[in-house]
């Protein structure tokens, strides 16, 4: 069999609950993410490295416990230099590389490492999140639009001109449709050879009533202004525009999410007109859980971006590579993380383990395929969750979870709604996946002992 195309997708705070084929909310239309599950590999049980985007995305690209490098939080996360990035081990195997999208692994400034192009994309086009509030604008882009915003104005509603390559570029119109436009042109121009592309939208995340004219008036919604300089407190702003008071929230999130569903289609779509889809590894997941404070909806689990709930943990994962055994529309029920795709996609392109051997993530490629025929690997797995101010471990089925009585706490739970509080709570995950029952007072022995294994974690990964 020839080597594997790879089409990586990552969304940006997709709640683990918005999907149509769940039924738990009539308005959600998301017949393209479906139509990958109904015909790939669903994992339930699929997990991200932090419940915010930086210290995530450089765990994601570099198949490693980013915290061995001390990024833990956006104060300290940043992109690993020292490591080989997941781009670089597929561009040593011949790859044609494409990036397109948001970038937030930090501070990233232009031209360092942190920039596609500087770490194995080859053709790229991309916005630097770490440097405006983290997040791209959905509609403005410009150099005259950052006047119009001023310097405050442009840095929190990012409004800020995009890169190709290391080429300033100011390109108009609704960002999503653009991101989805070109990484369909990169597959159509690489349909002859071997590729991976990753296209990261900058969809779902805040602020969702950035929308092009026409669908706001398509779908009556009203125009929602963005924050300029001279518009008052940015901070009393903010409050008003995400839950619980930003009157349609729900509504915009799900237009968003509804564009970038179609947008997804256009992939898959360009897959099937060249004859790829058989042979191309396509996955799509989220960078952290389903943002509450911007409409998103994690049901079953509890809480979201920014805690060590489920909600903000665990995510939508998609995995689909028909020539490779893994299809049918089948569910994964074990444990999944972001740092398996690194070893996993290396893997399906036929590299040598010694690729990934210095990582932390598993390759699932045999245990997807598995699933696909209908049998399931009950192998247990630790994974592990450190913010700084929280910590997170799961041992199997149990979760062991604690958060800090900390600054950031308090923070957290006031300016942005976060559903998190300071305590120390043990769950079991197969009885109780939206963790409603504490169990540490009936359970001090498994308590003493999951602290213990993630103490000893703490200690090894600070050694690097």
């Amino acid at each position: 069999m020839d080597r594997p195309n790879v089409l990586l997708i990552v969304s940006d705070d997709h709640g683990y609950g918005d999907f149509t084929r769940f039924g738990h909310d009539e308005r959600i239309r998301t017949p393209n993410l479906d139509r990958l599950a109904a015909s790939g590999v669903s994992c339930t049980d699929a997990y991200v490295t932090a419940p915010i985007c930086s210290p995530s995305r450089a765990g994601l690209i570099s198949g490693t416990y980013q915290q061995r490098w001390g990024a833990r939080w956006f104060d300290t996360s940043r992109f690993p230099d020292h490591l080989p990035s997941l781009a670089e081990r597929f561009e040593e195997l011949g790859y044609a590389t494409g990036y397109f999208g948001k970038v937030h692994y930090g501070p990233e400034e232009p031209g360092d490492r942190a920039c596609p192009p500087h770490h194995g994309f080859a053709e790229t086009f991309y916005g630097l999140a770490g440097m405006q509030e983290g997040r791209l604008n959905y509609m403005r882009r410009s150099r005259r639009d950052m006047a119009e915003y001023g310097e405050e104005g442009s840095w929190r509603m990012a409004v800020h001109p995009l890169r190709d390559g290391d080429t300033e570029v100011e390109p108009e119109g609704f960002l999503t449709a653009e991101l989805g436009r070109r990484t369909a042109e990169f597959v159509e121009t690489h349909a002859d050879e071997p590729f991976f592309a990753m296209v990261a939208f900058n969809a779902v995340h805040n602020f969702t009533f950035q929308l092009p004219q026409e669908e706001l008036e398509r779908r009556g919604l009203p125009a929602y202004a963005d924050w300029k300089d001279g518009d008052g407190k940015y901070t009393d702003w903010y409050d008003r525009a995400i839950w619980p008071n930003l009157p349609n929230g729900r509504e915009y999130y799900l237009a968003q999410l509804e564009l970038m569903d179609a947008e997804v289609g256009r992939l898959l779509d360009a897959l099937e007109a060249r004859g790829l889809s058989e042979n191309t590894v396509v996955v799509y997941l989220t960078d952290n859980g389903g943002s509450t404070c911007n409409f998103g909806d994690n049901d079953p689990l509890r809480g979201g971006k920014y805690t060590l709930w489920e909600g903000g943990i665990r995510v939508p994962f998609l995995v689909r590579w028909p020539a490779g055994g893994i299809g049918g529309g089948a569910e994964h029920g074990a444990v999944v993380s972001a740092l398996d795709l690194y070893p996993s996609l290396l893997s399906a392109a036929g590299a040598a383990p010694e690729t990934w051997s210095h990582g932390d993530g598993i390759d699932q490629v045999g245990a997807w395929r598995a699933s696909a025929a209908g049998r399931h690997d009950p192998a247990g797995r630790t994974l592990h969750w450190d913010t700084g101010f929280q910590w997170a471990i799961r041992d199997g089925d149990w979760k062991l979870q604690h958060v800090d009585d900390h600054p950031t706490v308090a923070h957290l739970s006031s300016y942005e709604h976060a559903p998190i509080a300071p305590g120390r709570r043990l769950t079991n995950l197969a009885e109780d996946p939206g963790e409603q029952r504490d169990l540490s007072p009936d359970h001090p022995e498994i308590v003493r002992r999951l602290a213990e294994r993630h103490a000893a974690w703490q200690a090894e990964v600070a050694q690097h």
